[in-house]
């Protein structure tokens, strides 16, 4: 059985980043090959399958980026460690990794597939950054910018991301799930579970909210800080919601371990992010909402309105109006939330299942070896 290098973040706990999520649910459904994962000194194997390179120190980077040293480590793997009949790298392109990349399977010569987390921001030249045999778009949208920029379309695939599956709640689970969380049971409530620092949908979020101005509803901030950035964006936003006297109504949560339960306690999921950047073309909350049969707004013109297109979900112009105007149309519409969500669940559990995404890599590791 052939084995299949995943070249990522360390692949550990804690489970919060969407990167590092979709490389241990592709390991960890694959059918015909032997995963390899690149992991910290000392780690349990996540699978019941395969083995853990320890790539990286028992202590190290807190972020979601690696460090440089880390880095550095990883580089040194490649170069000097044991190797794998083909190697697969999860990262969203930059100079250096790719350089890093496209360096080492050439002097060992293996074959290789890129699959791209994140779309590189606009202005980047991708065609500098893409080295791999096979370079995997997540969505459509990445994949029609690069071949519009020049890459070619031969080594270019698009296989989507996966999400593993969640049980849909029911309305006594919901109700029970706002008592335990302490909000009140007959409140609409939104939630924003996004980045505060990057892509601007916190504060289209916050605009919404104020916009649709509703004294019984609340809005949820379930906010990672992935940067330092984030303090400075946090105190932004928390003055402009004092200026709109909505502190009694708008929870900053932040980073939380209970994502799955506020996301199936909440009426809507909002992220109305105009920019994908630094996030997965379809996030993981996204998915993991759809799956919760959550109606989840998302901003027309990014690749995450290619999950309304099944009526997976429902695209809205990028401004707080827009989203405050299509709240207003579901809520007056009990029916239409039902058909959003269960669409929604319909889609996320089979075009995202782990294991159809992980079918896809199999048959594209078995065209690559011939």
């Amino acid at each position: 059985m052939r084995e299949i290098l995943f070249v990522s973040k360390p692949v550990a706990p804690p489970w919060n980043d969407s990167s590092k999520n979709l490389v241990r649910d592709i390991a960890g459904h694959l059918g015909r090959h032997s995963p390899v994962l690149m992991g910290r000194a000392g780690q349990l194997n996540p699978l019941n399958r395969g083995r853990v390179e320890a790539v990286y120190r028992a202590e190290g980077s807190a972020g979601f980026a690696p460090s440089v040293r880390e880095n550095l480590g990883v580089l040194r793997h490649l170069l000097l460690g044991r190797s794998a009949d083909l190697w697969h790298f999860f990262f969203a392109p930059n100079p250096k990794s790719s350089a890093a990349g496209r360096l080492a399977t050439v002097l060992r010569r293996v074959p290789s597939v890129h699959t791209v987390c994140s779309v590189p921001a606009e202005g980047v030249d991708v065609t500098k950054l893409l080295f791999a045999d096979a370079t995997v778009a997540l969505s459509r949208f990445a994949y029609e910018r690069f071949v519009e920029e020049g890459v070619s379309g031969r080594g270019l695939r698009v296989i989507p991301p996966s999400v593993p599956p969640l049980a849909a709640p029911t309305s006594l689970e919901r109700k029970a799930l706002r008592n335990k969380h302490a909000l009140p049971e007959t409140a609409t409530i939104w939630i924003y579970p996004g980045d505060l620092e990057f892509g601007g949908g916190a504060e289209i979020a916050l605009h919404g909210f104020a916009a649709w101005n509703r004294s019984d509803s609340m809005l949820l901030m379930a906010c990672r800080r992935k940067t330092q950035q984030a303090d400075e964006a946090l105190s932004r936003l928390r003055a402009k919601t004092k200026q709109w006297g909505l502190d009694a109504q708008v929870l900053w949560l932040g980073e939380t371990q209970h994502i799955h339960e506020l996301l199936a306690l909440s009426d809507f999921v909002v992220m109305v992010n105009p920019v994908a950047y630094a996030k997965m073309d379809y996030p993981l909350v996204a998915l993991e909402s759809m799956c919760l049969t959550r109606p989840v707004l998302v901003a027309k013109g990014t690749p995450s309105a290619e999950l309304a297109e099944d009526g997976g979900a429902v695209a809205v112009e990028t401004s707080g109006e827009a989203l405050a105007a299509a709240i207003e149309s579901l809520s007056g519409d009990r029916a239409a939330i039902g058909v959003v969500g269960r669409k929604a669940r319909a889609l996320a559990t089979s075009k995202f299942s782990p294991q159809t995404v992980a079918e896809a890599y199999e048959v594209l590791y078995e065209d690559l070896h011939g």
